[in-house]
C-alpha cells in the first residue's frame, strides 16, 4: 500500500505561546485558509487554558484541536494534571505524548509516555507519541537503538492500539535549531519506525516528521514514502506559514 492511501496530517504545536488576543487572530486566519490544505488533515495543539477558545473558533471548520500533554490518571488528587475525559469535554481529538521537551524537562520515561498514550486512547482521544534522538545519539550511531527503546513500551500496547495512534519522529537536534534532518535522513528513521510498527501488525499507522519544518522544506520531506505529514512548532504560530506547509503536503 503506498503512502498516499494514508491520510496526510499537518499538526501545529504552539508549545507555551499564546494569549486570548493573539490566538483569536491566529485561529481566525487558520479557519479562513483551511481549504488550502485540500485533503490534508489540519490540527493544532494549544495550551490547556485555550482549549475552549480553540473549540469555539474551530468548531465547524476542517481543523481539529488537541492538547500538548495528558494525564495517566482519570481523576483524583493529582493537582495540576489534566485528565483525558476533561480534554474530551472540550472536543479535543489529539493529545501529544512524550514530546522531547516533556522527556527532557520533566523526566518523562518511555514507559510513562506509553501509559499516557493508553490513557488517551481509553478516553477516545488520538495520542501523538513523540520519539527522537539527540545529536549525541546520532553522532554515536545510536539512532535506531534510542528510537527502538522509546518505541518498545508503545509497541507493547498491541496492534489495535497502534492502529489508533500517530507517531511523530522529532530529531531533538532539529527542534527549534533551524537544523533540519535531510529528507533522506528523516525517511531512513521513518522506514525503521514503520518496520517496527509492521512487525506489530500496524504498518499503516501514520508517522509525522517534526523538527524545524517550514514551507520551504515541507514538500521535499513529504515526498518521502514513509513521511505522512508534519508536527510543526514555531511555524504553526503564523497562519500563512502553517497553511503553506499544509499546502505543500497537499
Amino acid at each position: 500500500m503506498n503512502h498516499h492511501t494514508r491520510k496526510r496530517l499537518v499538526m501545529g504545536n504552539w508549545k507555551m505561546h499564546g494569549s486570548l488576543a493573539a490566538n483569536a487572530a491566529l485561529l481566525d486566519g487558520l479557519a479562513a485558509g483551511a481549504m488550502r490544505a485540500g485533503e490534508t488533515q489540519l490540527a493544532v495543539c494549544v495550551p490547556f487554558p485555550y482549549l475552549a477558545q480553540a473549540q469555539a473558533a474551530l468548531a465547524g471548520t476542517p481543523i481539529s484541536w488537541g492538547a500538548q500533554d495528558v494525564s495517566v490518571h482519570t481523576q483524583g488528587a493529582y493537582t495540576g494534571e489534566v485528565a483525558p475525559a476533561m480534554l474530551a469535554d472540550f472536543g479535543v481529538t489529539w493529545a501529544l505524548c512524550g514530546h522531547s521537551e516533556r522527556r527532557a524537562l520533566h523526566g518523562e520515561s518511555s514507559d510513562l509516555v506509553a501509559a499516557k498514550a493508553a490513557s488517551a486512547l481509553a478516553a477516545g482521544l488520538t495520542p501523538v507519541v513523540c520519539v527522537g534522538e539527540t545529536l549525541a545519539d546520532r553522532d554515536a550511531d545510536q539512532v535506531e537503538r534510542v528510537i527502538g527503546e522509546q518505541l518498545a513500551p508503545v509497541l507493547a500496547l498491541g496492534a489495535e492500539a497502534l492502529a489508533r495512534l500517530v507517531i511523530a519522529y522529532e530529531p531533538v537536534w532539529a527542534i527549534g535549531t533551524g537544523r533540519t534532518a535531510t529528507p533522506e535522513q528523516a525517511q531512513a528513521v521513518h522506514a525503521f519506525i514503520r518496520a517496527a510498527l509492521a512487525q506489530h501488525g500496524a504498518g499503516q499507522t501514520r508517522i509525522l516528521y517534526g523538527g524545524s519544518v517550514k514551507a520551504a522544506n515541507a514538500a521535499s520531506l513529504f515526498a518521502q514514502p514513509d513521511i505522512d505529514g508534519a508536527l510543526v512548532g514555531g511555524a504553526s504560530l503564523v497562519a500563512d506559514e502553517f497553511l503553506n506547509i499544509a499546502a505543500a503536503v497537499a
